[in-house]
């Protein structure tokens, strides 16, 4: 399985972006999908994670009443939809999928079994 995400760039702050990343290979499931993030010098973080039904969704503190993440089976496909972007938002922005359902806790990276290279998202002040 290969995950490649999309949609990073340069915005203001206030802005918005979109991301999205597509699952692709054979023979697999997506159950939960995660986003991560990593700024400059720091560790990786948890951003938002999306149940396998598409009806439950999780999101840090720092990005919850901004970010919004979607899923589309059909297209084997996780968005995040990124609003009132701030400078802090700055990182790379990782995705990642569950192929097997596990009881990990969806915030942890040993959650996920795949994940994708990354895409750069710059917030100017």
């Amino acid at each position: 399985v290969q995950l490649q995400a999309s949609g990073g760039g340069l915005a203001q702050a206030g802005g918005s972006l979109r991301l999205s990343c597509v699952a692709s290979g054979s023979n697999f499931r997506t159950y939960v999908w995660g986003w991560f993030r990593q700024a400059p010098g720091k560790e990786r973080e948890f951003v938002a994670a999306i149940s396998w039904t598409g009806t439950e969704t999780y999101y840090s503190d720092s990005v919850k009443d901004r970010f919004t993440i979607d899923r589309d089976d059909a297209k084997n496909t996780v968005y995040l939809q990124m609003n009132k972007l701030k400078p802090e938002d700055t990182a790379v922005y990782h995705c990642a999928l569950e192929t097997r359902p596990s009881s990990f806790d969806y915030r942890g990276s040993n959650k996920y079994d795949y994940w994708g290279q990354g895409t750069l998202v710059t917030v100017s002040s």
